[in-house]
């Protein structure tokens, strides 16, 4: 991950100020830098979404292609991700360099969506067994300011939400072969559920207390932190730890806790901007949690 260089002074103050509820930022232990939402922002796109979150600044992009349904499960569509690290979003990503990590947040965005409550993947299908529509999300990350993960996931539920697949029509010939036909109205497509996908929430472990949305200078501190994915009805569909450190059992409890009641507000204020940018999809939107 992109990390920065602090001196033993720098991280003692930084750590001090967290012990005592307030942040080198002005903010709260439990409290998100402002987002900046824009959603149809590619045009060669079924959808996409960049999100600005303070310095990290990430863009989506999907496509939806028809392709066959995989063997295990033949009712379904499903989805791909890929991400790529900006060489520009850090030093650290010049050449291969950003390769691990966008494999560890691809698979970790992966996993969260590996679950029936999060997309209704049968929806995807259009023919059992022969054709569904595959939905691939492509994850830029342009710059690079810490929290990662959890600004990810935000972007790609708002790209979803942005998703617009054509309907399609399954017709027989007069040879008795099935047929697809696509809609050519722009206004007949099909839009993705985004209502029960998780929003990821990043908990970290500095000291004797825990923060959310850790700058980079704050992640240079911290040991150890849980990644939790909290569903917009405060449920957890995946926890993962990270770091070195250990996590005694009543921190790994206060810090659940905490991302329950942080993930329920993410999901809240996006599911908001996302309204709002309904009505006015060429803006960019700030959002504040409530």
């Amino acid at each position: 991950m992109a990390s920065v260089l602090l001196s033993e002074a720098q991280k003692t103050f930084i750590a001090h100020g967290i012990q005592d509820g307030l942040r080198t930022d002005g903010r709260s232990c439990e409290e998100y830098r402002i987002m900046e939402l824009q959603c149809d922002v590619v045009s060669n796109t079924s959808g996409s979404a960049r999100l600005k979150l303070s310095n990290t600044d990430i863009l989506v992009g999907i496509k939806a292609e028809m392709g066959t349904p995989k063997p295990e499960r033949p009712d379904e569509g499903y989805l791909e991700f890929f991400v790529d690290c900006s060489a520009n979003a850090a030093p650290e990503f010049e050449g291969r360099g950003g390769d691990d990590l966008a494999t560890e947040i691809s698979n970790t965005i992966q996993r969260i969506y590996d679950n029936k409550k999060a997309v209704d993947l049968k929806s995807l299908c259009i023919m059992p067994r022969e054709t569904c529509w595959v939905i691939y999300i492509d994850v830029v990350i342009l710059e690079c300011g810490g929290n990662l993960f959890d600004a990810v996931s935000v972007a790609i539920k708002a790209a979803l939400h942005n998703t617009r697949i054509p309907n399609v029509t399954v017709s027989m010939d007069d040879e008795g072969q099935r047929e697809i036909e696509l809609s050519d109205d722009p206004h007949d497509c099909y839009r993705i559920d985004t209502r029960n996908i998780p929003c990821l929430v990043t908990v970290s472990k500095v000291g004797n207390r825990h923060i959310v949305d850790a700058t980079m200078e704050e992640e240079a501190c911290c040991l150890a932190c849980l990644m939790v994915a909290v569903t917009p009805k405060g449920t957890f569909s995946g926890v993962r730890k990270e770091g070195s450190g250990s996590l005694d059992p009543e921190s790994v409890f206060e810090m659940m806790e905490s991302a329950k009641k942080v993930g329920v507000a993410v999901n809240r204020s996006l599911n908001t901007l996302l309204e709002r940018l309904e009505k006015e999809p060429n803006k960019s939107y700030t959002c504040f949690l409530d």
